[in-house]
C-alpha cells in the first residue's frame, strides 16, 4: 500500500539575531525580564532585502539536499505563510520559480501557526491519492514586519524563519517502516479574534487611516489564547496517541510549535511528556508561526535526536483558532 514519508528536511533563520536588550527596550523590560516572560533569548529578523519566499528558498534546498533529490525534480510546493511575499501570486509560485521546479504545481497554506500540519496533511494526500510522487512542504515566515515594538504581547515573541519537509510515495517499507501515520486538523473560527492583523484585506482594505491606526500590526490577546491553546492542544495529542495505541512511553521526541516558553512547559506539564523527550529550539530562535516546527524538526533531525523506526509526535496551535497533531515513523 502507497504510503508518504519524510526523505529530508531543512531550515533557515536569517543572519540577524535580536537579543531581549533589543526588543525589551521599547517594553520597559531588561534581558532577563523577557527572558521569563518567554523562554527566548534570541530571535532572528530579516534583512530589509529578504522576503518570505527568499527565506522558503534556503530551507527547501537544504531539504532537498538532504533528501539527494533536486529541487527540478519535485511534483508539487505547497507553502504554509500568513506573511506573503505579497497578496497574491502566492509565495509557492515565486519559490517554484527559484528552485526551477518547473512542472510543480505550487500553492499557498494560510493556517497560522499550525500551517506547517495542513500543508504536510496535503501532502500526504496527494501523495497517497497518486497525484504526485514528490511533494515539497515549506513553512516560512517574515513576522518581524508586523511587529508593534510597543506591544509587549508580541513585539518579544516573534522571529523570522523557514522549514521544509520533502515528502515523497513509498511502498517499499512495509507495515513497520518510516511513513507518516497519520495528521489531525482542527479549527475553531469563532474564536478568529484572540491573535490576527485586521487591516490590509478585503473586510479593512489599506488606506492611509488604517496606516495611522495602526491596524496592519499583529495583536494578540495573551491570556485567553495560552489557555485555549494549552487545552485544546493537549485534547489532541490525547485523541491522536488514543487512536493509534501509542503511550507516553512508546513516544520518541515530541516537537510542539514553538510558541512561547511558558505554553511548551505548560503542555508538558499536562501531557506527562518527560523532559528529556520534549524538544524545543525556542531559547534560540523564538516564535517563528508555521516554520517554527519545521525548523525544530529539522534541528532535531541534524542532531540525531530521531532514531529509525521512533514515532514523534508534532502538535502545533495558532490563529484562526486552527490547531493540528501528526504522528510519524521515523
Amino acid at each position: 500500500m502507497l504510503h508518504s514519508r519524510i526523505v529530508g528536511t531543512g531550515s533557515y533563520v536569517p543572519a540577524r539575531a535580536v537579543t531581549n536588550a533589543e526588543v525589551g527596550q521599547a517594553l520597559g523590560l531588561d534581558a532577563e525580564a523577557v527572558y521569563r516572560r518567554t523562554g527566548i533569548r534570541l530571535r532572528h529578523w530579516a534583512d530589509a532585502e529578504q522576503a518570505t519566499s527568499d527565506l522558503a528558498e534556503q530551507a527547501a534546498r537544504a531539504a532537498c539536499e538532504a533528501a539527494g533529490l533536486p529541487p527540478s525534480s519535485v511534483d508539487a510546493i505547497v507553502l504554509s505563510t500568513t506573511s506573503p511575499d505579497m497578496v497574491f501570486p502566492s509565495s509557492a509560485c515565486l519559490l517554484q520559480r527559484r528552485l526551477g521546479a518547473a512542472r510543480a504545481a505550487a500553492f499557498d497554506v494560510a493556517a497560522s501557526c499550525s500551517g506547517f500540519l495542513y500543508a504536510l496533511s496535503m501532502a500526504d494526500r496527494l501523495v497517497r491519492g497518486g497525484q504526485v510522487q514528490r511533494c515539497l512542504v515549506v513553512a516560512a515566515e517574515v513576522k518581524s514586519r508586523f511587529l508593534d515594538a510597543q506591544d509587549v504581547a508580541t513585539a518579544m515573541l516573534f522571529g523570522d524563519g523557514a522549514g521544509a519537509a520533502l515528502v515523497i510515495g513509498d511502498s517499499t517499507g512495509g507495515p513497520h517502516g518510516g511513513r507518516l501515520l497519520g495528521v489531525r486538523l482542527y479549527a475553531d473560527g469563532a474564536r478568529h479574534g484572540l491573535i490576527r492583523m485586521a487591516a490590509g484585506g478585503s473586510r479593512q482594505p489599506t488606506t492611509t487611516q488604517t496606516v495611522l491606526d495602526n491596524r496592519h500590526v499583529l495583536t494578540m490577546q495573551g491570556g485567553p489564547l495560552f489557555r485555549l491553546a494549552v487545552k485544546r492542544l493537549a485534547e489532541a495529542v490525547a485523541e491522536m496517541l488514543k487512536e493509534f495505541g501509542v503511550t507516553m512511553e512508546e513516544l520518541g521526541p515530541v516537537i510542539f510549535h514553538q510558541a512561547n516558553g511558558r505554553l511548551l512547559a505548560m503542555l508538558r506539564k499536562r501531557l506527562g511528556i518527560p523532559p528529556e523527550k520534549m524538544y524545543s529550539v525556542i531559547e534560540h530562535i523564538g516564535n517563528t508561526s508555521s516554520a517554527s516546527l519545521p525548523i525544530a524538526l529539522d534541528r532535531a533531525v541534524r542532531e540525531g535526536r530521531l532514531a529509525d523506526r521512533e514515532s514523534v509526535l508534532l502538535g502545533a496551535v495558532g490563529g484562526g483558532l486552527t490547531w493540528a497533531t501528526a504522528l510519524l515513523r521515523w
